[in-house]
């Protein structure tokens, strides 16, 4: 039986590093950061790090109008 090396993450993480997105989705950190800074993608601010809100970023998802 083989087994996979694609990044498991539980559905309940609402929040994430920079880093730690930057692995799951392909893109470099600095990308990300970049994107937060431009306000493309949704973060929360706790103490100097950034993370990521996933759940935010998740429900705008869903509600976005070309969404199918």
């Amino acid at each position: 039986m083989e087994t996979s090396n694609a990044p498991q993450v539980p559905a309940s993480v609402p929040v994430m590093t920079v880093e730690r997105f930057s692995e799951l989705s392909g893109l470099t950190a600095d990308t990300i950061r970049g994107q937060i800074q431009q306000g493309n993608l949704p973060f929360i601010k706790v103490g100097r790090r950034r993370l990521v809100n996933v759940a935010l970023l998740t429900a705008e998802c869903m509600n976005a109008e070309d969404w199918s």
